[in-house]
C-alpha cells in the first residue's frame, strides 16, 4: 500500500495552497518560503503525473484532478492529526486501564461509578471493554475483571465473586398466562439445560423463544418485558432495585466466577490498589 502513497511531506503544502488559493499565503500558514511550496507541489505532480494547479500570474486555482484530490488529502490529514492527539491519553498522568465485558461495565460497573470518583478522584480511569479476553502479557493493561477469564502470564489471579443464577421476569410478564410467557435463552451457565439439571424446577421454560449470545442484552430482555430468562444475580442487583426484575422462584443455581488479573507491573501501583480495595468493598456487600 505504501509504494502508492506519495511523499506525505508534499501533502500539508498542497492542502494549504489549494485551501487559500494561493502558494504565497501557504507558504506564510506553514512557516516555509514560496519556493519550498512551488517545489512541493511540483514533487507532488510529478508523482501523480498531471497537474493539480492552473497557474495564472500569481494567482492559482485548481484543476479537476487537484479538487479530487484535495478532498482526500483533508480527510486524511485530518484523521492523522486526530490520531496524534489521541496518542494523548497514552501519556496521561495517574491513568488506569481496567478491561472488563460490556456487560459487567454496563449492569455492575456504571451503576457504582460515581461512588468510586467521588472516593478516588485521583484516579483517571480508563474502562476498556471487549468481549474477547484480553492478552493481558501484550496489551496495555493494568487490571482485568472478567467471568471468562483465567490466569496469564505475568499477571496475579484472584478469584472475587462466584455469581449465582436464578429465572426472572419483568413483575407485569406474571399477569400473562405460563404457557404464554416467551422464553429467553442464553449461553454457557445461562442455558436452560443447567436449570433442568441442577434445580430440576419447572418455571414455565419451554425449548423455543428467543437466544441471546450476551448476557447483557439477555437482562435487558428479561427487563424489557420479553419473557423469562435465567439472570445474573450480581448484574441483575441494580434492576431488581429499580423494580424492572422479579424472581421465579427463590432457588438459584451456580454461575459463572468473576476474577481479578492485576499484570505484575500494576501490582504495586497505589492506583490500582486503590481500585482493587473499592471493588472489593462493593463485592463483599453483594448477597452469596
Amino acid at each position: 500500500m505504501l509504494n502508492h502513497w506519495p511523499p506525505l511531506g508534499t501533502l500539508r503544502g498542497f492542502e494549504a495552497a489549494a485551501r487559500l488559493g494561493s502558494f504565497h499565503k501557504a507558504a506564510e500558514e506553514l512557516h516555509l518560503t514560496q519556493s519550498a511550496i512551488s517545489q512541493q507541489i511540483r514533487s507532488l505532480e510529478a508523482y501523480l503525473e498531471q497537474p493539480l494547479f492552473f497557474r495564472s500570474g500569481r494567482s492559482v486555482s485548481l484543476t479537476d484532478a487537484g479538487h479530487d484530490f484535495l478532498s482526500t488529502t483533508q480527510a486524511l490529514l485530518q484523521q492523522l492529526a486526530v490520531g496524534v492527539r489521541r496518542l494523548g491519553q497514552y501519556r496521561k498522568p495517574n491513568q488506569l486501564v481496567l478491561n472488563t465485558t460490556p456487560t459487567f461495565a454496563r449492569h455492575w460497573l456504571l451503576p457504582r461509578l460515581a461512588d468510586f470518583r467521588q472516593r478516588h478522584p485521583e484516579v483517571d480511569l480508563w474502562i476498556f471493554t471487549t468481549d474477547e479476553v484480553p492478552d493481558m502479557a501484550s496489551q496495555t493493561i493494568d487490571l482485568a475483571v472478567r467471568d471468562d477469564i483465567s490466569s496469564q502470564a505475568e499477571c496475579s489471579f484472584k478469584v472475587l465473586y462466584a455469581d449465582r443464577l436464578f429465572p426472572a421476569c419483568h413483575p407485569s410478564v406474571l399477569t400473562v398466562p405460563e404457557a404464554q410467557r416467551t422464553t429467553l435463552h442464553g449461553e454457557r451457565e445461562m442455558d436452560w439445560s443447567h436449570w433442568a439439571v441442577e434445580a430440576g424446577i419447572d418455571v414455565g421454560q419451554q425449548d423455543q423463544g428467543l437466544n441471546f449470545s450476551d448476557p447483557g442484552m439477555l437482562l435487558d430482555a428479561v427487563c424489557s418485558r420479553l419473557g423469562i430468562g435465567l439472570v445474573s444475580q450480581l448484574l441483575s442487583h441494580q434492576a431488581q432495585a429499580d423494580g424492572l426484575l422479579t424472581p421465579l422462584v427463590a432457588t438459584t443455581i451456580r454461575g459463572p466466577s468473576w476474577a481479578l488479573l492485576t499484570h505484575r507491573d500494576s501490582e504495586n501501583d497505589p492506583l490500582a490498589r486503590s481500585f482493587t480495595a473499592w471493588l472489593l468493598s462493593h463485592l463483599q456487600a453483594e448477597p452469596t
